[in-house]
């Protein structure tokens, strides 16, 4: 009976694939304490899938005969491992040590902080680039609009728009006499306010 079974799972695993598939498990640790390393990705590569190691570094997926697997770690040197190709068994046990990774960074000069006096005198002479939020705060200034909207012409957007206003006019009024703007107190407000921008000066 036992042979029976034996013999019909090792047909399914022909079928499917499954005699390539191997069971990796182990632990990852640092190899100069032998602590236990928790949350290591584990990695089959070319295969984009893994795992990650618990909090006492214990990790199992399934790979293939003759992959390779990747162990990385914030902090820690990447480890690639391969599998080898001629296992008869169905698990496949490591201890996988990872070194720790030496950072460089770069060098800090620390200073005793300024006195009230010097703090001030640096703070009025200091020289602030103009970077680009600075030019575009300066650009969008209203009195830099104001003064864009004189000079430049009317794009086409802004000429449609005008023509289509003044044709709604000359539609609202047709058969009737329109009103004369010289009675109405808004067109002289916005006539003052012309006036004082200096719209109807003479332009050299």
């Amino acid at each position: 009976m036992s042979f029976i079974c034996f013999s019909g799972v090792t047909s399914v695993q022909a079928q499917y694939g499954f005699g390539n598939m191997v069971e990796l498990t182990g632990v990852v640790m640092s190899s100069d304490s032998l602590r236990y390393l928790p949350y290591v990705s584990v990695e089959v590569l070319g295969e984009n899938r893994g795992v990650v190691s618990s909090e006492k570094g214990v990790f199992s997926v399934i790979v293939r005969k003759g992959s390779k697997v990747k162990f990385s770690n914030l902090g820690y040197k990447t480890v690639e491992v391969s599998i080898p190709e001629d296992l008869d068994i169905l698990r496949y046990s490591v201890i996988q040590l990872m070194a720790q990774d030496t950072f460089y960074l770069p060098t800090t000069i620390i200073r005793p902080a300024l006195s009230k006096e010097e703090f001030e005198r640096a703070f009025v002479n200091w020289n602030i680039p103009m970077d680009q939020l600075e030019k575009a705060r300066r650009n969008t200034e209203s009195n830099t609009i104001r003064a864009m909207a004189l000079i430049l012409p009317k794009d086409g957007n802004e000429n449609a728009g005008y023509y289509q206003q003044l044709e709604l006019q000359r539609r609202y009024w047709a058969g009737g006499q329109p009103p004369m703007n010289i009675f109405s107190p808004f067109a002289w407000s916005d006539f003052f306010k012309a006036w004082k921008r200096g719209d109807y000066r003479r332009k050299k």
